[in-house]
């Protein structure tokens, strides 16, 4: 006998359920996400700066002479693309112009072959001339300037080569400073101490961008931070200026040398100094400024380094600042974990396997200069860099493969965990790649103008190592675990909120303490807890979607009200909420609503804003992957704790 069926509703079976939209929207988002893994087991999404690093990738090949048209054009196109309304670049999309960032993608465009009077190019120079001059422009911007002959070498702060030789108690060392800093300051040591000039092939200026010519222009050198120190070293500056033609030459060339040493031990092969731009074009031009031709082993990796950051899309190219690969495949194992994927074997087990191969047991880094009887174990962000592990990926690594086999992970989870427990400051915090890096006298010298010279401990940092720790079971009897619950309660704003170092921002670094606080066991009724929920509550959209600007990284403009609901954000504010106990809360049913309208393309939310920081004020990135992974964690969260009428996650993420 036929059943009919027409417009006759189906007898679903007693066993057959029909898919909520937020079963359908996990189940969607998880399979998308599973199938942007790369074969070896790897996720790696893009990772978008602002218009500089893409300038800076022209400036390279105009320097060395070695131009190449076709590729220089889609750089081109991406930088009249991200031209902003008022005729300069921003740091984030919807930010204000940027005085710096518009003088290096102004040349930048016109050494790719835009005419000076062309309607942009005119918009571009009235808004560096409108903010005093390229003169005006930062430390960075005026040192590639100096390379090009645009200004006089005394527009750069001295930065003697000779510190090389310093010793360790001197009040300037190169152990002093940030990872990111050393190994971009190194090649730059070279630079400045042999001062070249770039090949520039087609004689391009932009003398048309001063406000008075650069050899007339006089105080260049500005205080970074307006203390006293900032002055008293403004004239140790010009102090030394003076005795720079005094330096002895055998002293500078061991000191070049002891540079170049501490170049080649890290050159990290095919994924380049520090695994970071800046350090590997400068390692680049510093080598071919030496003599060494382009075919020198050394210059060849440097450029194939180099090129592997180019994106490189139909109309447009732009270059990353660095790859994420680590960073992302934890976090897409910890999304995937929580949306029900099984932690043993098949994608899971694949990414494990790659990660595992990934942790640095052997090389004692630069974290070594003040933790040198710590044994190695951590994970860098990228690829490869061995001399650089980091701290903030090793907990989110450790933390997912715990949770997808403990016992079959044991020996990695045990060395990460290691490293990570030697690697926490006097504080009771832990920094991003070294252990007490809070040299602030070093903030104060006039080529810290970026403000970023220092990796000190953080409070989103802080917060996933207390993470990490808990889900391993270390109690708050632990000294570590106390003293990192300490710091981050003295670090707590007065609004209840913590600060994101490494993501934009309060509502990033709210959500990474109430879990690490969920985690340790703290009491989420608490009084500041309860602080930190109300303030989330607080910024919660009308679509009910959460959206921080970059802009709250400015003291003065952190009661400006949020901008556009990003997905991400919104999945942050979620997680946090839920780790203080409030699934059934109407804020986070909104926020899940939210999530479920939002567009997205099979897995992945749109997102247009930035949602990350590098150096807050100074650089702001978008991480591809936030806007997938992200998003799919917090709704699979939710179900969970529903299903399981729990208030508490057992995970310290």
């Amino acid at each position: 006998m036929r059943m009919r069926t027409g417009n006759v509703a189906r007898r679903l079976p007693q066993t057959e359920t029909i898919e909520t939209p937020l079963d359908a929207t996990i189940r969607e988002a998880s399979a998308w996400l599973a199938a942007q893994q790369a074969a070896d087991g790897h996720w790696v999404f893009e990772l978008e700066a602002d218009a500089t690093i893409p300038s800076e990738y022209i400036f390279l090949n105009h320097f060395l002479g070695e131009i190449d048209d076709r590729s220089e054009q889609k750089i081109a196109g991406y930088l009249r693309r991200t031209q902003g309304a008022d005729g300069g670049w921003p740091l984030f999309p919807g930010g204000d112009c940027d005085l710096s960032a518009t003088v290096k993608a102004y040349y930048a465009l016109k050494l790719a072959g835009d005419p000076a009077d062309a309607p942009h190019m005119m918009r571009a120079r009235n808004a560096i001339l409108a903010r005093g001059g390229a003169a005006r422009a930062n430390v960075f911007c005026r040192i590639m300037l100096a390379l090009f002959g645009q200004v006089p070498w005394r527009a750069v702060p001295v930065i003697p080569v000779e510190a090389m030789l310093l010793p360790k108690w001197a009040p300037f060392h190169i152990d002093k400073v940030s990872y990111w800093s050393r190994t971009v300051m190194v090649p730059l040591f070279i630079l400045y101490a042999l001062k070249p000039r770039a090949k520039n092939p087609r004689g391009i200026d932009i003398r048309e961008a001063f406000v008075s010519p650069p050899d007339h222009q006089h105080h260049y050198q500005v205080n970074p931070t307006g203390h006293w120190l900032g002055e008293a070293l403004l004239r140790v500056d010009s102090a030394l200026r003076a005795a720079e033609p005094l330096a002895p030459r055998p002293l500078q060339r061991n000191a070049i040398d002891a540079a170049l040493a501490f170049i080649r031990e890290r050159l990290n092969g095919v994924d380049g100094l520090g695994g970071i731009y800046p350090a590997m074009a400068f390692a680049l031009m510093a080598f071919r400024s030496l003599g060494q031709p382009a075919d020198h082993p050394d210059c060849v990796l440097c450029r194939q380094a180099i090129e592997r950051l180019i994106v490189q899309r139909e109309t447009e190219a732009y270059c990353q600042p660095c790859v994420s690969p680590v960073w992302d495949t934890g976090l897409a194992m910890h999304a995937l974990l929580e949306a029900g994927v099984s932690g043993t074997g098949g994608m899971i087990g694949r990414a494990a396997a790659w990660l595992k191969e990934r942790q640095i047991l052997t090389v004692v880094g630069d974290w070594g200069a003040n933790r040198g009887h710590v044994a190695p174990g951590g994970w860098a962000f990228q690829y490869r860099n061995d001399h650089y592990p980091d701290v903030d990926d090793t907990a989110v690594v450790v933390m997912a493969l715990h949770r997808a086999n403990a016992e079959a992970h044991r020996n990695a989870i045990a060395r990460g965990a290691g490293w990570i427990l030697g690697m926490q400051s006097r504080n009771g915090g832990w920094g991003a790649f070294d252990a007490d890096n809070e040299y602030y006298l070093l903030d104060h010298i006039p080529f810290a103008d970026h403000g970023a010279l220092l990796d000190p401990p953080t409070d989103d940092v802080t917060a996933r190592c207390l993470g990490m720790l808990s889900q391993l079971g270390y109690g708050t009897s632990h000294p570590v675990v106390a003293r990192a619950l300490r710091f981050l309660q003295e670090r707590q704003e007065a609004n209840g909120s913590w600060f994101g170092r490494w993501g934009t921002n309060y509502v990033y670094g709210t959500w990474s303490v109430l879990c690490a606080l969920n985690a340790v066991g703290e009491d989420m009724q608490a009084p500041y807890v309860r602080r930190a929920v109300a303030w989330l509550e607080s910024q919660q959209r009308a679509d009910g979607g959460w959206g921080e600007s970059c802009e709250t990284y400015w003291p003065e403009r952190r009661a400006k009200p949020f901008g556009t609901s990003l997905p991400s954000q919104t999945a942050w504010a979620l997680l946090g909420l839920m780790a203080a106990g409030e699934v059934d809360s109407e804020a986070v049913r909104r926020g899940v609503d939210y999530l479920l309208r939002a567009p997205r393309d099979g897995g992945q939310w749109r997102e247009d804003h930035y949602n990350a920081v590098g150096f807050p004020r100074v650089f702001y990135l978008k991480y591809y992957g936030y806007s997938a992974y992200f998003p799919l964690w917090a709704l699979a969260r939710y179900r969970n704790l529903r299903h399981g009428d729990r208030r508490r996650t057992p995970y310290g993420l």
